[in-house]
C-alpha cells in the first residue's frame, strides 16, 4: 500500500483491534477481535449475551487489560508503551490521563446519590483535569440543555426516572470532552417508555459526527444511526458490515438465527433500508 494511502486510513480511524484476546481464568471472552471503527462515524456492536461485547468495550478504554494483541485510539496504544519491540503496561496515572479522552456510558448510570446532577457532571473536570470551576459549571450546564434536562440541575439522582439518569450519565461523559464515546447497552435497564429519550440524545450526538462504539440489542438504532455493524459470537467477530447489508441480508447463518430470534421472524424485513 501506497505510504499516502496508509497515512488516509490511519487518520481515518479512531479504533484499531487487532488479535485482541482477554482470558478470565480458563475461560477465554475474546478470541482474536480485529475491529475498526473510523471517525465522526458510529460502529454498532450486535450479538448474544455472553459474546465478549462488553469486554471489548472495557479493553478500549484499559477498564481492561488484553491479553494478547493491541488497541489504538486516535494512534496511540492503549494501556502500554512499546519499547524495543516490547510491550510496557502504562502506570495508573498515565492510564487514567488516556482514559480521560475516552467517554464511557454503562448499563446501569452509575451517577453519584449524594452528588446533585450538576455536581456529578462536573465532579471529573474539576477533579481530573483540574478545570476552573466557573467553566467547567458552565460546560455542564450546556450539557444538561443539550440533553433536555436544563431544569434538573440541583435535582438529585433519587428525583429522576431511569431514563433521565441515563441522559445525565451521557452528559456526564461529554464533560470531558471525549474523543471517542463508548456505550455499553446504554437502554437495557430502562422501562421501554424511556428508551427513545435517550436514544434520542445519541442521535443527536451521531448526527453532530461524535465518534461512538455502540453495544446494543436496538436494531433500529443501529439501522439508522450506525454506519457499521459488527455481530459478535462466541468471542469472535463474526460478520461486519453496513446496517443496510447486515441487519437486511446477513450472510452468516449466526448472524441470521441471532437476529431472527431478536426480530421474531417475518419483522426482520422492517429492518431493509427504505
Amino acid at each position: 500500500m501506497p505510504n499516502a494511502e496508509a497515512a488516509t486510513i490511519a487518520a481515518a480511524t479512531m479504533v484499531r483491534a487487532e488479535n485482541v484476546h482477554k482470558r478470565y481464568g480458563s475461560v477465554e471472552v475474546l478470541k482474536g477481535i480485529d475491529l475498526q471503527a473510523e471517525r465522526g462515524r458510529v460502529t454498532c456492536i450486535i450479538g448474544p449475551s455472553g459474546s465478549g461485547k462488553s469486554t471489548l468495550l472495557r479493553c478500549i478504554n484499559h477498564l481492561e487489560k488484553v491479553d494478547a494483541g493491541r488497541i489504538t485510539v486516535d494512534g496511540a496504544l492503549i494501556g502500554y508503551v512499546e519499547r524495543a519491540g516490547r510491550l510496557h503496561e502504562l502506570n495508573d496515572r498515565e492510564a487514567s490521563r488516556q482514559r480521560a479522552a475516552i467517554g464511557m456510558v454503562f448499563q446501569r448510570f452509575n451517577l453519584f446519590p449524594h452528588l446533585t446532577v450538576l455536581q456529578n457532571i462536573v465532579e471529573a473536570p474539576l477533579r481530573v483535569k483540574h478545570e476552573a470551576r466557573e467553566a467547567a459549571h458552565e460546560r455542564a450546564l450546556a450539557l444538561l440543555r443539550r440533553v433536555g434536562l436544563a431544569d434538573k440541575a440541583d435535582s438529585y439522582p433519587s428525583r429522576l426516572s431511569g431514563g433521565q439518569q441515563q441522559r445525565v450519565a451521557i452528559a456526564r461523559a461529554l464533560a470531558m470532552q471525549p474523543k471517542l464515546m463508548l456505550f455499553d447497552e446504554p437502554t437495557s435497564a430502562l422501562d421501554p417508555e424511556l428508551v427513545d429519550e435517550v436514544l434520542g440524545v445519541m442521535r443527536d450526538l451521531a448526527a453532530d459526527g461524535m465518534t461512538m462504539i455502540v453495544v446494543t440489542h436496538e436494531m433500529g438504532f443501529a439501522r439508522d444511526a450506525s454506519q457499521h455493524v459488527v455481530f459478535m459470537d462466541g468471542g469472535r467477530v463474526v460478520e461486519q458490515g453496513p446496517p443496510a447489508e447486515l441487519l437486511a441480508r446477513p450472510r452468516n447463518a449466526r448472524t441470521q438465527a441471532f437476529l431472527s430470534r431478536l426480530l421474531g421472524g417475518g419483522r426482520a424485513q422492517a429492518l431493509s433500508l427504505r
